[in-house]
Order: C-alpha cells, then structure tokens, then sequence
C-alpha cells in the first residue's frame, strides 16, 4: 500500500470515528510529510474534518489547495450544510466555477435538511434551468420530500409528471418518494394508483401505504393491508400500533402490541409512546403501570420521550406523584415532559403548584413552545386571574410567540373567561392566522358577555365551520332566551348537512321545551333517538323536559337488550329528571327492576326524591327498605319518608320511622351553611344563636318573610320532620 493510500484509508477511519486529535495529528503529518499538494489527500482532509465538525480547520485546508476541483467544492458544501451553515454554503456555491449534479443535490438535501424547503425547490428549478446538468433521481428524491414538507399538492403533479418524462425506469428509492410525497400532500388515490402499479413493493412502500390507507379508507383496511404484507419491520408494527392509537382503539393498540413481542420484534421509543398513549385514552393504569415496569426491566435508560409518555399517561389517571417521581428521574427534560406535568398538576386543582413548576421551567435550559404557553395561559383562564395573564401576554409578546394560534387561541379564552371581552377581541383581531377555535372562542366569548350581535356577525364571517361552533351559536340563542333563533340555527345546521351531536340535540330539545313548539321538539327527539343519543344524560334530561320521557325508558329498555350496559351514574342521572320532572314512577321502577346490576344507594335515592315530589308513599317504603338494605347511615333517606308520610297525613308512619331512627342510632345532622363576606366566613348551624349579630340577622330575615307572604307565594314548611328533634 502506497502512503497515499495509507493517508487515505486513516482519514476515512478517523472521519468515521470522529476523533478531533487523531484528525489534527494526521494533517500535521501530512503536512511534515509534504503531501498537503495533494488534491486528492486534501479533499479527504477536508472530508474528515467536517465529519469530525471541525468546519474552521476544513475551511483553513480548503483554503491551502491551490486548484480546488469539483469535489473540494462539493465536500467543502455538504460540510457547511450539515453543520447548519447554509449561508456559508450559499457563497461556496455562488463562486463554483462549474457545478455537478452532486453540487445542486448537496444544495437542495441542505436547504430541506435545515428547514429550508421553499429554498429546496427554488435549487432544483435552478437547476432545470441551468443547461449544464440533467436532475437525476436522487434529485427529484430531495425536492419531492421538500415538497411533501409543504404539502403542495399541484407541485407534486408537476415534479410527478417531469420525473416521467425523464424516464427513470422503476426506481424503487423514486417510487417510494413519489408514494411518500403524495401521502403527505394529501393525494392519497395518487398515492395508491403508483403503489398498485409497482410489482414488487419495498418495505417502505409497504408502510407508506398503511398510513396512507388508515386515511384514505380508515383503520380497518390499513389492518388489512398490514396483514397483507409479505415482511415487516419493526417501522411496520410502530406504523400499524399508532395508527390504531390515534383512532381511538386502545384495547386493540394493546393487542397489537403484544402480537409484536410474540412475533420477536423490540419495541422502541415510537412503540412505547404509541402504547402509552393508547393506555392514557382508555384510563387503563395497570396496563400502564406494567408497561412501566417492562420498560424499566427490559430498556438500559429511560429516553425523554417515553418518559413523557409515562408522565402524561400518570397525570391523566390522577397519578400524579407517579408522574413527579417519573419526572424527576429522567437525566434529560424537554418541553413535552415540563408541559404534560405542568398541565396534569393544574388539571388536577393544584393551579399555584403548576405555575410554580412553570417559574422552575423558565430557570432551565428549555426552550418554551406554544403548548407551553397555552398550558399556562389556560391556567390563568382557571384561575380568571387576568393580572397574571397580563404579565403572561407581555411575555408570550417578548418571546416573540404572541402570532401562535394556540397562544393566541388561550389569550382570546383567557380574557373571555376573565370577564375582559374588549381585550379579547383585540387580541383576536390582531391575530394573523385564525382556526376554528379562534372563531368559535371569540363566538363563545361574546355570547358568555350577553352580545348576541356580535357573536353572530363572527358566526357569519367565518371561512369554515365544524359542529362546535354550530353549537355555540346554538348554545348563544337558547342561554340568552332566544329560542326560535335558536332552532332557526338548528334548521340551518341540517340544510348545510352539519352532521350532529349530543350537545346539538340536547341544546335543541331544550329551545323546544322553553318556547312550547312541540312538534319540532317531537321531531328532533326522533331524530336523536335514531343516531342513538337518547341513552346520553343530557339528551335524556331535555327529552324528559318536553314530555317524552317514555322515550328515555324505551332507549334504556333497547340498550339492555342489545346487551349495552349503562353504568350507575347514566341511571341515577336520567332517573333523577325523569322522576322529578315526569313522574313516571313505576315505569322507573320497572327499569331499576331490569337494571343489568344491582342498584346502589344513589339509584335508589334518586326514586326515594322524586316519591316525595310526587306524593308515592308506596314506592318511598320500597326505596327506603332497599336503601336500610345496602346498610345506608345517612339521614337523610329517613327523614325524606318521614316527610312523606307527614305530608300524606300518616302520623304513624312518621312515629314509626322516628322510632326506627333511634333503634339504629341514626342522628340528623344539622344543617349547616356559611357565607363570606368582607374576606370572613360566617358559619351557622340549626338553632345557632351565638353570631354577634344573630338579632339583626333574624330583624333582617322576618322583613324578607313578610315580603314574601305579600306575594303569596310564601309557604310555611315549620310542621316538615326536617325538623326532627336533635
């Protein structure tokens, strides 16, 4: 071996390993050895250097070769574009004196590599243009990928239709990239036509096409795509795992992830996070937990991003220690796992301890993002502390972050909730790009302030809609008293096809019920009992509200037979309204009879209250033996039948449950309330008489009484058993 092969081979090595001495060793025995006129040895000087990120020792021995050829040029350009230094790059590239296919591909792959894909694209039509060099495939490999970046879908035909003309023949590396480019931009049926045409797909085709499939037909025939595939890789399973994760499909995520292991493949951080996700929607912590421990048993380290899985899916489940311990055992945090903790804290009441954890964040070396800022914003919307969202829009301004949609989305709730409606709107109108959630926040907003107006001119500027901000306007009209405006929006939402919610039906039923159109009210209760939302709570109290309350029973009765099972609180919630504001007790007797399980204490108080209501003495026996059944303490339920009995004239029954409630030492407690006034909390118990001001107190309340006995409407309750002796 010559030496300048040796020279060669060491460079190469060294470029490889990265070693800064043994680089600056070999040039300075290249140089003692006078080999640095050497293009060829300079050239790999220059190579090894920028691999070693060394770019000012590179440039020096650029600088030193007299005749730079092409490939100093090109080596000299791909070492600035990987170091991030495209404007040094640039000015290489200005003063070439001939330029190669290799010197505008370096050009573009740096451009798109440093975030710079409009200036990718503007390379490559440089080079259409320039006689000299013919793109080849590895050039329109790097413009297509800048152009999925973007998502021009127009672009993406053309770069398609240039590349044929070309004639390639079926690259597979150009094939795949003309799928990837179409998937991204959202041309999934061009996606789909190139891939059935290829004869033998690679792998990365293979998974391109499942994503591109979970969009284009849904999660069902991705799976059956995957299943189709002739070998997998573990980008297969992370691809097929998160795809069913983000649709919502927790339990199969889990599934699958188990088939994963069977079949001998290693779960890596994409696949935990993807798992961990799957088990935060579905609020499964001992499936969490024990992934958890897998990962601390089979992984050397725990990485930031499955340590934010792990924070997140602890905070969701109200873990939140778990979470902390979780935290503060990752050597490295970045924005993610300080935001998922600072938003779990708050999510959980513990707003100063989450704004604590925030002035901690802005102490280390993290970058704050929009999230962040939103997180803490919506805080301050918790809290309706509008002095510290004014510190925090001045901050979000000097950030520089102030533009964000999501800021801005938060600073727009924020004065909202704040009761600061005029800074919300300035802050809206200064935003320079708006979604759906600006509008429907500022809509939201002046609705919440009583200016119906406004919220519906906003309403009527808006570029697009979704059925939330439907609702709102909905929800604007009925909350302020306007009903028949109100379902003149509903009309609306079924001529523009709006596809509804339970929120729409409940809103809607309810304008029915307050402003007595019946017939539309009829209507829309068949429609929502049609999609399968009279089982909803709120949907079932607005039916009840208009008199259908047989409706909700029949739901209930089709549910169970379907083998669908309601949980207590869908019963106690619709038994509560349909008692109290129906009546129809047996029929609710009969449901709590057919009850796929037992009932518990608050079934059974919800059909106890609405006996008293309603004056059934029968039924109130029933619902309190069960309740003295399921070994109930409380007082209430005895002194509620006591009532009933009283009110019904049965004296005995009254004596008898007295009786019983000393047998089984039951004891009223006494009623109790508390007012805050001047920041001192006034408490008061029954027959109380020790306030200071107790005199002025009754003087105050017997003139509220007889203003009340001058309406008439005043009756006396002294003879209820509310007033058992102590």
């Amino acid at each position: 071996m010559d030496l300048s092969q040796k020279f060669f081979e060491d460079m190469k090595a060294c470029a490889t390993q990265r070693s800064i001495p043994v680089a600056r060793k070999l040039h300075a025995q290249l140089t003692s050895m006078g080999l640095n006129s050497s293009v060829f040895l300079q050239n790999n000087l220059i190579n090894m250097y920028s691999n070693c990120g060394l770019m000012d020792d590179a440039c020096r021995a650029f600088l030193e070769i007299e005749f730079p050829n092409v490939f100093s040029w090109n080596t000299m350009i791909n070492g600035m574009a990987d170091s991030g230094r495209m404007r040094e790059a640039e000015q290489l590239f200005g003063k070439m004196p001939e330029r190669d296919n290799v010197t505008w591909n370096s050009m573009m792959s740096g451009y798109y590599h440093n975030g710079q894909p409009e200036d990718a694209i503007k390379v490559f039509v440089s080079m259409i243009r320039d006689r000299n060099c013919v793109p080849d495939p590895f050039s329109f490999t790097c413009v297509m990928k800048a152009c999925a970046s973007l998502g021009f879908v127009k672009l993406a035909f053309q770069l398609h239709g240039l590349a044929e003309k070309f004639d390639f023949g079926r690259d597979i590396s150009f094939d795949s990239s003309i799928i990837d480019m179409y998937i991204k931009c959202g041309a999934l049926n061009f996606a789909e036509r190139v891939f059935l045409g290829i004869s033998n797909p690679s792998l990365f085709c293979w998974n391109s096409m499942i994503y591109g499939f979970s969009k284009l037909y849904g999660v069902g025939s991705a799976f059956d795509l995957f299943i189709q595939m002739p070998e997998r890789d573990t980008v297969s399973w992370n691809t097929m795992i998160s795809i069913l994760s983000q649709h919502g499909y927790g339990v199969q995520t889990l599934d699958m992830f188990v088939e994963m292991w069977i079949q001998g493949f290693r779960p890596n951080s994409v696949t935990y996070a993807s798992v961990l996700s799957a088990c935060t929607s579905i609020y499964d912590l001992g499936w969490g937990t024990h992934l958890h421990a897998r990962i601390v048993r089979m992984e050397p380290s725990l990485d930031v991003y499955v340590g934010s899985g792990l924070i997140d899916m602890y905070v969701k489940c109200g873990c939140l220690e778990s979470a902390r311990r979780v935290f503060d055992k990752l050597t490295e945090h970045n924005v993610v796992t300080w935001t998922s903790l600072i938003g779990g804290i708050a999510q959980f009441g513990h707003e100063k301890d989450a704004l604590a954890l925030f002035k901690q964040m802005r102490e280390m070396p993290v970058a704050l993002d929009q999230f962040t800022l939103a997180t803490v914003l919506g805080i301050c919307s918790g809290l309706e502390d509008i002095s510290l969202g004014w510190q925090l829009h001045a901050y979000t301004i000097k950030l520089g972050m102030d533009s964000s949609v999501p800021v801005g989305n938060a600073l727009v709730t924020m004065y909202a909730k704040c009761g600061d409606v005029q800074s919300a709107n300035h802050t809206f109108e200064l935003m320079p790009i708006r979604d759906i959630i600006s509008w429907t926040a500022m809509i939201t907003s002046f609705s919440q302030s009583g200016d119906i107006e406004n919220a519906r001119k906003y309403f009527n500027k808006m570029p697009e809609r979704n059925v939330i901000t439907w609702n709102s306007m909905l929800a604007a009209y009925v909350q302020q008293g306007f009903w028949e405006e109100g379902l003149k929006i509903y009309i609306l939402m079924l001529k523009e096809e709006v596809q509804q919610d339970w929120i729409t039906f409940a809103t809607s039923i309810s304008a029915c019920a307050e402003s007595a159109i019946l017939k539309l009210g009829k209507q829309i209760v068949a429609q929502a009992e049609k999609l399968g939302f009279c089982s909803n709570v709120s949907v079932a109290n607005s039916v009840i509200t208009i008199g259908q309350g047989g409706k909700v029973i029949d739901t209930f009765e089709t549910m169970l037979k379907l083998g669908f099972m309601p949980d207590h609180i869908s019963y106690v919630s619709v038994l509560s309204d349909l008692l109290g504001r129906a009546g129809l007790l047996e029929q609710a007797k009969n449901l709590i009879d057919e009850m796929p399980f037992e009932p518990n204490a608050a079934v059974w108080g919800a059909l106890l209250g609405a006996c008293r209501i309603h004056g059934n003495v029968k039924l109130a026996e029933i619902a309190v033996k069960n309740l003295i059944e399921l070994d109930v303490d409380d007082s209430g339920s005895y002194v509620l039948l006591a009532n009933i009995y009283s009110d019904s004239g049965k004296l005995e029954g009254v004596s008898d449950m007295r009786k019983l409630m000393r047998e089984k030492g039951v004891r009223k407690n006494p009623g109790c309330s508390w007012i805050e006034v001047d920041n001192r909390v006034h408490v008061f118990t029954v027959d109380d008489t020790n306030h200071p001001q107790i005199k002025d107190i009754y003087r105050m309340l017997e003139e509220i009484i007889k203003k009340i006995e001058d309406t008439g409407s005043y009756v006396n309750q002294l003879h209820s058993v509310g007033q058992l002796p102590q």
